[in-house]
């Protein structure tokens, strides 16, 4: 498979409101996907499908324990990556209103 597709899966992966919600739900550890839908006020089957995603693009781990399912971020850089995405957009948000308050 080709590295560029690869990364840009990656990207696409986390390039999702919800999933970035997920995302930064499990910054503080796994979680059982029994708390990660209500915390993010998403029904379950939509929450279990953004995290059977990020799993196959290699963003989340599973665990089975029992009957409970636990996910966890499976790269710490995922969070390097998160954090750049909000520097720049804080970025952007500073040059457009100082933008505006130039005119």
């Amino acid at each position: 498979m080709d590295k560029t597709y690869i990364r840009a899966e990656i990207l696409k992966a986390l390039g999702q409101p919800t999933r970035l919600k997920i995302i930064e739900l499990l910054r503080d550890g796994e979680c059982c996907v029994c708390e990660i839908f209500p915390a993010i006020s998403e029904e379950q089957s939509n929450t279990s499908r953004h995290l059977n995603l990020m799993v196959s693009s290699g963003i989340l781990s599973r665990r089975k324990e029992g009957v409970k399912i636990f996910y966890s971020v499976k790269h710490s850089e995922t969070f390097a990556i998160v954090d750049l995405a909000t520097r720049i957009m804080v970025q952007e948000i500073t040059d457009r209103h100082e933008m505006l308050h130039a005119a």
